[in-house]
C-alpha cells in the first residue's frame, strides 16, 4: 500500500507519497487544478507500478471540492483529517513549535499510514444530497449574516435615534425596513403621516395596523435625546446603507428558502426524513444536508450522536468521574 499526505493551499499542494514502512518514496508541490491531479496521479503510478490505485490511501484536511472528489473518483480511500486532529498528532511527532507544508504533508501520510483506523473516510453521498448541502447551508450562511446587520443596525440606532428601536418591534421587517429607509433620522421620522406608516404595515400584512400606526407616530413624535445634527446626518447614512444590506438579504433567504425545498424535495428519502416527529420542511432539509445519505456512514446510532456531538461526555481520572450532557446548539 501507498500512504500519501496532501497538504493544501488555495493554489497548490505539498504532497509526499510514503510506504507501509513510513519511507518517503517522493515529494512534490502540486498546482491546483487538472494539471496537479495528473502529476499526482503520475507520481503515484510510478511507485505502484502494474498494482491497483485502490491501494492507495490519502490524508487531506478537507472533504469538499473539485480536488477531493478527483481522488475519489480515481480510486484512492481519502480521509478527511479534522485539522484539530493534525494539529495533535503533529505535538506527537515534534516539541517544537516548527512548521511547514513539506513537513504537514509528511505527518499526514505517517497518519493514515498508522491511524486510518482512527479516521473516517470521504463518506459516499450522492450528489443530490450534495446539492442539498449546498443550498441549506448558503441559506443559512445568510440567515446569520442578516442577524449581523441587524444587531449592526440595532446599535447605530442606539448611538443617535433610540426612538426607533421603540417605535418598531422588528428590525429586519418589510415594514421597518421601508419607514427606516423614508425616514432615518429623528426629525424627518417625526413628520411621517398616518397614511405612510398605514400603507408600508399593509404591503407587509401586518394585523391591527390602526392600533400600531397610532404608536409609532406617537413614540417618533415625542420627545428624545439626540445627537449633533452632523452626526446625525452621518448615521443616517449609515444607517441606509445597512437596510439597503438587510432588504437584499431578505429577498435573498426567501430565494434559497424555495431553492432548499425544492432540492429536499427531489431527493428519494425526503418524504422518510420528513416522516419524523418535529421535522418541517427547512430542518429535515438541514438533517440531510448535515448527515448525507450513505448508508454506511454510521456503523450504529450511536456513531450518529458521536458525530452530532449530543453524546454525553465523561471525563474520569482516579476516584473522580463526571458525566456532562452535551446540548445540540451549545457548542
Amino acid at each position: 500500500m501507498l500512504f500519501v499526505g496532501d497538504d493544501w493551499a488555495q493554489d497548490h499542494h505539498d504532497v509526499e507519497v510514503m510506504d507501509a514502512a513510513g519511507r518517503r518514496l517522493s515529494k512534490a508541490r502540486l498546482p491546483e487544478g487538472v494539471a496537479g491531479i495528473e502529476r499526482l496521479h503520475a507520481m503515484i503510478g510510478a511507485e505502484l507500478g502494474e498494482d491497483s490505485r485502490a491501494e492507495v490511501v490519502i490524508g487531506i484536511e478537507t472533504d469538499r471540492g473539485p480536488w477531493v472528489q478527483a481522488l475519489i473518483a480515481a480510486g484512492y480511500t481519502v480521509y478527511a483529517v479534522n485539522p484539530l486532529q493534525a494539529s495533535r498528532y503533529r505535538e506527537r511527532l515534534a516539541v517544537s513549535d516548527a512548521k511547514s507544508d513539506g513537513a504537514d504533508a509528511h505527518m499526514l501520510a505517517d497518519m493514515v499510514r498508522t491511524d486510518s483506523h482512527q479516521l473516517r473516510p470521504v463518506s459516499g453521498d450522492t450528489a443530490d444530497a450534495e446539492a442539498v448541502k449546498v443550498v441549506t447551508r448558503t441559506h443559512k450562511t445568510l440567515i446569520w449574516e442578516r442577524t449581523r446587520t441587524t444587531q449592526r443596525l440595532r446599535h447605530a440606532l442606539l448611538d443617535y435615534f433610540p426612538a426607533a428601536l421603540l417605535a418598531f418591534d422588528d428590525l429586519d421587517a418589510p415594514d421597518t425596513l421601508e419607514l427606516l429607509a423614508k425616514a432615518p433620522d429623528p426629525t424627518a421620522a417625526a413628520k411621517l403621516t398616518t397614511t405612510q406608516i398605514a400603507a408600508a404595515l399593509k404591503r407587509a400584512r401586518r394585523r391591527g395596523i390602526p392600533d400600531k400606526v397610532a404608536k409609532i407616530q406617537a413614540v417618533l413624535r415625542a420627545k428624545h435625546l439626540g445627537q449633533p445634527t452632523a452626526v446625525t446626518a452621518a448615521y443616517a447614512v449609515s444607517v441606509r446603507a445597512l437596510i439597503a444590506m438587510l432588504v437584499t438579504l431578505n429577498e435573498q433567504v426567501n430565494f434559497l428558502h424555495e431553492q432548499v425545498e425544492d432540492f429536499f424535495g427531489r431527493h428519494p428519502n425526503a418524504e422518510i426524513i420528513r416522516s419524523q416527529p418535529g421535522l418541517g420542511a427547512m430542518l429535515s432539509a438541514r438533517v440531510l444536508a448535515e448527515f448525507g445519505d450513505d448508508p454506511h456512514r454510521y456503523a450504529s446510532a450511536k456513531a450518529r450522536k458521536n458525530y452530532a456531538g449530543t453524546s454525553p461526555i465523561t471525563r474520569a481520572s482516579g476516584k473522580k468521574k463526571v458525566v456532562t450532557v452535551n446540548r445540540p446548539g451549545s457548542n
